[in-house]
């Protein structure tokens, strides 16, 4: 057995000031438990929650351990002026004029802190790609539910797209496609010749083969919230399975990364079909769409619109100058298993 890491904790002067501050930097609650004035303040952060602690002694010197935080959605030179803005000082600028580098600012207290390129940043300076994150599950997942929640309540027995399903069966499909993919992960070693053995079989004849139905009596919400928690089963085991792991999928064995690329290929194509079949508007980030189709898809036309790429790699849609796809999948292998296999 081994240990893990509960809090990482920051000694201060005013732990709630203190919280408050790191909880806008990073885009986490304070524990609702927590009120001004507090000895102790809690941080509710993925991974590790910081703790911060009231003590009577003052900071004395530079920290011997610091975090080194990364933006999501901004670059490193924007994410440095918000956390001024917030109150953070300059402390050290080790900003290269070739975009690397980083910067180091201290918190309200002196606690000393480093913010570093995004991941953007990072795979443009390193000539490489921007992998598909739990992050992106996550994004794919809100955004979809978000607009399905604005859906007629008498629509959801229409037809999806050119699916063969009702709306409610494809909702019900695209969060049994994120479960199977969570579960796939989940054995402490995974399967490389088959599916983790759930139970799959239709609700009717020629519906979805599923193993996760929503409770009709709960209503379009109830059906959100079992696709939303889906989502975040996939999410969080991509987000705490080793990348070296690979798993079973009939278009190639997977690893983490490719099994969240699966669910936000799942979710944007099935989302666009249930809007179809809804009367919604339907149009994710191309950026998310990128990362999708440079993980699953890599042959796929470089440029243009990214969603529309996407909808022809899917057989959805056609694209000026290439032939409409009648059959289509994507290939799940890493990225590196696919050149030794072409290599060889």
């Amino acid at each position: 057995m081994t240990s893990h890491v509960r809090h990482i904790t920051i000694d201060c002067a005013d732990a709630y000031a203190l919280g408050s501050f790191w909880a806008q930097v990073l885009g986490a609650p304070l524990s609702d438990e927590d009120l001004p004035g507090d000895p102790e303040a809690l941080l509710e952060t993925p991974g590790a929650a910081v703790l911060f602690v009231q003590v009577a002694e003052k900071k004395q010197s530079k920290n011997r351990v610091h975090l080194d935080i990364q933006p999501h959605d901004r670059s490193r030179d924007e994410e440095v002026e918000r956390l001024l803005a917030l109150g953070a000082t300059l402390v050290g600028d080790h900003r290269r004029p070739n975009g690397r580098g980083w910067a180091t600012l201290a918190d309200p207290e002196g606690n000393e802190f480093c913010v570093e390129c995004s991941a953007a940043e990072r795979a443009v300076l390193s000539g490489t790609r921007l992998p598909v994150t739990a992050d992106d599950v996550t994004t794919a997942v809100r955004l979809a539910v978000d607009v399905l929640a604005t859906a007629p309540a008498d629509r959801w027995e229409a037809r999806a797209g050119s699916l063969e399903w009702t709306c409610w069966e494809t909702a019900e499909h695209l969060g049994d496609d994120l479960f199977a993919y969570a579960v796939q992960l989940g054995p402490r070693t995974p399967p490389l010749d088959r599916e983790v053995p759930f139970r799959w079989a239709p609700d009717r004849e020629g519906g979805p083969h599923n193993a996760v139905f929503a409770d009709r009596a709960a209503g379009p919400a109830g059906l959100l919230a079992t696709l939303e928690a889906s989502g975040a089963l996939l999410a969080s085991m991509t987000r705490t399975t080793p990348p070296g792991a690979r798993s079973y999928h009939g278009y190639g064995i997977s690893d983490p990364e490719g099994f969240a690329a699966m669910g936000v290929v799942e979710t944007l194509v099935h989302t666009h079909d249930l809007a179809e079949g809804l009367g919604l508007e339907w149009a994710p980030p191309a950026a998310l769409c990128d990362r999708a189709l440079a993980r699953l898809f890599p042959d796929a036309p470089a440029g243009g619109d990214r969603w529309a790429v996407l909808l022809w790699a899917t057989g959805r849609a056609e694209l000026p100058g290439h032939p409409r796809r009648t059959a289509w999948r994507w290939d799940g292998r890493p990225l590196e298993d696919q050149t030794a296999s072409s290599a060889g």
